[in-house]
């Protein structure tokens, strides 16, 4: 039986066995190709405890539907993208629960459109996988086993200039996940000095959470970088396709403002082009976007909200508070390793502490996402739009009131029985105020 729950709005992802379990994949294997129609389809996993059986039974499926497999190995989310994009393939499967905890596993699932590598949702193949009524191949694909690595160690870097590079000292938390097999072969052309920490890879997690935004998950690093005197600091997500900067203070950057840095530098080298941001990102992202000559792109919450906004806006690159930034020249695609080769270059050029920098894109007082369990958020919205009607509204994500001198938004969780809820305001008063306010809701 298929537990349907494990089909998400982005990908699919459960516990493992209980939701996600070797029937579900060799299922879904199938499904990817009869969807798809797929003829080459390149394979890779994380460190997570369940990802080879897992990767048995998908690649069954995938093959006895006639397709071919390319198998990338344990890899980083963002090398199967680079994989699909640079050599062709039809699609692509990453077997990956990102950063959710350790009993979990899950899919992310591309095929190739152009120069562009789609996301497929997972809820788009529901219906197929549970129907099983899979069309029959005359001949079975072969699983080839391929090595990624150089071509793409040759393409992050091609985003940079390595002298350009000063020689710094960096703590670096991979969090025990593919960050701590990618950044050792990217630090040999580094003048780094480079503190790991937790590089092991462990699908346990042993050290901290594997989502960096959860409550403790820096506190490790950021006692590291005091500790050790250090430049900065990055902590990857488990599959390292999320990056988060720490300034030389211990101190956690928002990835709103991480954006910011990543946007001068290619609005620099891109003149008059397009920078993607969801809705919850501080209001100086548009301002700073638009001073430097660019396209601020709003979009809603969603690493794919930010890829369709670059694809239709003409944009260079986006990103988002969940720290995934996406570059058109990595085929529309997210890489963790791409922005902080980017940062690197970015710091050493400025001459500037890492504090100094965020402090001059940091105007605002802005509030982390606040989040509320609730039975009923079509009912709480309402009363909100009602009670803040003399404020410009809009509802392009939840709904957005914004005043002179501060705006909320209040969004329902796609896959949860939760409203988020994000402040920001011209100063630490007026955002105190304003919470408390908005608490009384629920």
């Amino acid at each position: 039986m298929i537990v349907k729950s494990i089909f998400k709005s982005y990908d699919i992802r459960g516990i493992y066995p209980k939701e996600l379990n070797k029937e579900a994949a060799y299922k879904i294997g199938r499904a990817f190709i009869e969807h798809t129609k797929a003829k080459t389809v390149a394979v890779g996993q994380d460190m997570r405890f369940s990802s080879p059986a897992l990767f048995k039974s998908l690649t069954e499926g995938i093959t006895i539907q006639g397709a071919d497999v390319y198998n990338i190995g344990q890899v980083p989310t963002e090398c199967l993208y680079f994989t699909v994009g640079h050599y062709g393939y039809d699609g692509g499967i990453m077997i990956t629960a990102s950063h959710n905890p350790k009993e979990y596993n899950g899919f992310k699932t591309v095929k190739k459109e152009g120069d562009v590598v789609n996301v497929i949702r997972g809820k788009d193949m529901i219906e197929i996988v549970e129907k099983s009524n899979f069309s029959k191949s005359g001949k079975n694909g072969e699983i080839k086993e391929i090595d990624i690595w150089q071509d793409y160690l040759n393409h992050i870097f091609s985003f940079v200039e390595i002298d350009k590079i000063k020689s710094f000292k960096v703590v670096i938390d991979a969090g025990n996940g593919m960050a701590g097999k990618t950044i050792p072969q990217i630090a040999q052309k580094l003048p780094l000095k480079i503190i790991p920490l937790n590089f092991k890879l462990d699908g346990n997690f042993p050290n901290h959470p594997s989502n960096p935004l959860f409550e403790g998950a820096t506190d490790q690093i950021s006692n590291g970088v005091i500790k050790k005197k250090s430049d900065f600091g990055f902590i990857f997500d488990g599959d390292a396709d999320r990056i988060f900067l720490i300034d030389e203070k211990g101190n956690f950057v928002r990835a709103d403002i991480t954006l910011l840095l990543l946007a001068k530098y290619f609005l620099e080298k891109n003149p008059g082009k397009g920078v993607a941001y969801n809705l919850i990102c501080s209001k100086s992202v548009p301002e700073f976007i638009k001073k430097w000559g660019g396209n601020p792109i709003r979009t809603q919450v969603g690493f794919l909200n930010i890829q369709k906004g670059i694809l239709k806006n003409n944009g260079i690159m986006g990103g988002e508070l969940s720290g995934h930034y996406c570059f058109k020249d990595n085929f529309y695609s997210d890489s963790g390793m791409i922005a902080f080769l980017t940062l690197l270059q970015i710091i050493s050029a400025s001459g500037k502490k890492v504090s100094e920098l965020t402090k001059e894109l940091s105007p605002y007082a802005k509030s982390a996402e606040i989040n509320f369990k609730v039975k009923n958020k079509e009912t709480i919205l309402k009363k909100i739009r009602e009670q803040f009607s003399d404020g410009k509204q809009d509802y392009l994500d939840g709904v957005t009131v914004e005043y002179k001198d501060w705006w909320f938004n209040i969004r329902p969780s796609q896959t949860e029985p939760l409203l988020r809820l994000t402040i920001e305001a011209e100063n630490q008063e007026i955002l105190e105020k304003k919470k408390r306010e908005l608490i009384t809701f629920f």
